[in-house]
């Protein structure tokens, strides 16, 4: 089977896409796929690069790869492809849509307003909120370009610098507390990662430095896992999520866990959290290519 790894795209996830990618050409099993790699340089190579294979593995991210967008373009083309749909991958996305979402199925979730100019800020309800905040690009991923700020005076200089990458800016309640990661696969939720940040917050540089983060493979407490668990697979249904995602929360000071994001098309570089929890159930990075490209297959795409 000819399967085509594509990788690069035009978003600000560039970079980190072309190490997935890589990655992923370098260990997958090569006795059982032929390999092409497929580096998107312009939204007209997705359909120009694609025509010879027989299976398309994506290690996009950002826009035009995690939004939806390839996904239809390949839904059309009659190529099959890794992970989510188009439906999904748009949900996701788009934060504040992921977050109606979760607020109409009564999954919990820290509060937020969403702008598209700096008229728009709503300063009352950042106060009811409280500082720290949050703010980040509505649609956008790797934490590019996004803030914790802790006073009123510099909430405008955020949102301006979060509308040059995007045209709409989340500012999200800050929840103080312990951040992990639920990888969802078929349904099932894998071996949770607690992700301890160095700094202030889990930022660009720690997601993908070598030594940027500590990532640990956790057992929660028994009540709190059910919970956690419940929580992350309730998202990812509501999301109409298929074959994998990463599920991201955060756990309180009192014990209390909130969905963050979703991750459509999670990381795949080797400091990537889904191959960690892969691991951790004996599977390896290899392994986990070929659950992705079988079970993917077995899914029935909405035409």
């Amino acid at each position: 089977m000819k399967v085509g790894v594509i990788m690069g795209g035009i978003s600000s996830e560039r970079e980190i896409s072309l190490k997935s990618g890589n990655s992923i050409v370098e260990k997958i099993d090569k006795n059982k796929y032929e390999v092409m790699p497929i580096v998107i340089d312009n939204k007209e190579d997705i359909v120009n690069k694609v025509k010879d294979i027989d299976f398309a593995l994506l290690a996009l991210h950002g826009k035009f790869g995690e939004d939806g967008t390839v996904q239809s373009v390949l839904q059309t083309l009659d190529i099959p492809y890794s992970g989510c749909g188009p439906i999904s991958s748009g949900l996701c996305m788009d934060k504040d849509f992921t977050k109606r979402i979760l607020k109409a199925n009564d999954i919990r979730t820290a509060r937020w307003i969403n702008v598209s100019s700096v008229e728009e800020i709503d300063y009352d309800k950042i106060d009811e909120m409280g500082y720290p905040v949050f703010v980040k690009p509505t649609n956008g991923g790797s934490s590019v370009a996004t803030f914790k700020i802790k006073n009123k005076a510099d909430i405008q200089a955020a949102v301006e610098e979060g509308l040059k990458w995007d045209t709409e800016v989340m500012i999200e309640e800050f929840v103080e507390g312990d951040e992990i990661t639920c990888p969802v696969f078929d349904g099932k939720m894998w071996p949770v990662i607690a992700i301890k940040p160095k700094s202030d917050f889990f930022d660009y540089t720690q997601k993908y430095a070598a030594d940027g983060a500590d990532e640990i493979v956790i057992e929660l407490e028994k009540d709190l896992h059910k919970e956690v668990e419940k929580m992350a697979l309730e998202t990812y249904k509501a999301l109409k999520c298929q074959v994998y995602a990463r599920v991201d929360m955060i756990i309180d000071k009192k014990g209390v866990p909130y969905i963050l994001e979703v991750n459509t098309l999670p990381g795949m570089t080797p400091a990537s959290l889904f191959p960690k929890s892969a691991a951790a159930i004996e599977t390896s990075y290899a392994g986990l290519l070929d659950k992705i490209i079988e079970t993917s297959l077995k899914v029935k795409r909405n035409i």
